[in-house]
């Protein structure tokens, strides 16, 4: 699989430091003129620290083991121990700067998609970002205030959620998918019947994810 292990170091208005895995599409050196859509994947809160693998054993990571004609370079950072998503954002920015600087990325199809921690990361950082992502996929997680929710509007977001979720409650999806539908934006909210915390399972299986997400140019 064409994937390695790496640290972005950098210095924002401290010393960043942040390891990821990055994997690139099979062809990827095929045509050194081709570009490649590219997939930022935040994870849960059970994966921060400094063990690469629990990154690589979850999610989006994980498919990426069994997709082997996955047409994305697929970026997967890891949060450190005692920090969240929503305190990385300047990093990722950084880390997705660094990645497009260094590989051939389609500027105009950039992703984002997280579950759990991950899903509440990919709100915040498409809030703070609102020009960044051609299209975005929360998996179950918290949402940010709507009070702003004005700055997603312009951004087509596909939401998933389990209905038995009793650890992020299915409200937050349904109150961000809500708010968004109030100012006009194109949303969407995939409900799993029968999935308790883990909808990220089901979601990262869905075909049409993939083909919705490359429908979508910034």
């Amino acid at each position: 699989m064409p994937e390695s292990r790496h640290t972005l170091t950098t210095t924002i208005a401290k010393s960043v430091q942040l390891p990821y895995l990055l994997y690139t599409p099979a062809n990827y050196d095929a045509d050194p003129d081709a570009t490649f859509p590219l997939i930022l994947f935040l994870h849960g809160s059970g994966e921060r620290g400094s063990d690469l693998d629990l990154v690589r054993n979850i999610g989006l990571a994980k498919k990426l083991q069994t997709w082997a004609d996955c047409p994305f370079v697929v970026v997967s950072p890891q949060c450190p121990a005692d920090s969240i998503w929503a305190l990385q954002l300047d990093a990722l920015d950084a880390l997705l700067n660094h990645v497009i600087q260094h590989y051939r990325i389609d500027t105009h199809r950039v992703y984002v998609t997280g579950l759990s921690l991950g899903g509440t990361g990919t709100w915040y950082m498409t809030m703070a970002y609102p020009t960044r992502f051609a299209a975005v996929a929360p998996i179950c997680g918290r949402g940010t205030s709507l009070s702003a929710v004005e700055n997603l509007a312009q951004t087509p977001i596909w939401c998933f959620h389990g209905a038995q979720d009793d650890v992020v409650p299915l409200s937050e999806s349904q109150r961000m998918v809500e708010g968004l539908k109030k100012v006009g934006a194109d949303v969407r909210l995939t409900i799993y019947p029968d999935a308790n915390h883990d909808s990220w399972t089901a979601a990262y299986a869905e075909p049409d994810l993939y083909t919705w997400l490359l429908q979508h140019r910034r």
